[in-house]
């Protein structure tokens, strides 16, 4: 264990802040096809409750189902790993949001 990994996380193992989990995250999301399929999902998130507040109350239904799907698909199908967020709901979905904010601004390649 290193210095990091101990100023990391707290007692139990768990993160104790989004700063120290995102590295991870990004480990979890190594394989291309999973990081795109990961920004498609949440872009299709963000229109999903854009047309939420402006077509109709359904569309707030679709946006995690959308969003899961997509960044599911790339877990269990291209990385061969269990999303992050079975353990770390918030931290997890914070991260897909900096991903895909990333990718967006070029800073991250899509």
């Amino acid at each position: 264990m290193t210095a990091h990994d101990r100023t990391a996380k707290d007692p139990d193992g768990r993160y104790r802040s989004f700063a120290a989990f995102y590295p991870f995250y990004l480990t979890e999301h190594v394989n291309r096809t999973s990081r795109r399929l990961h920004v498609i999902g949440t872009t299709l998130v963000i229109a999903a409750v854009a047309c939420g507040f402006l077509v109709d109350w359904r569309f707030f239904v679709a946006a995690p189902l959308v969003g899961y799907g997509f960044a599911w698909m790339g877990h269990f199908v291209f990385e061969k790993n269990r999303p992050a967020t079975f353990k770390y709901p918030l931290y997890s979905l914070a991260g897909d949001f900096r991903l895909w904010f990333e990718v967006a601004t070029g800073k991250r390649p899509f």
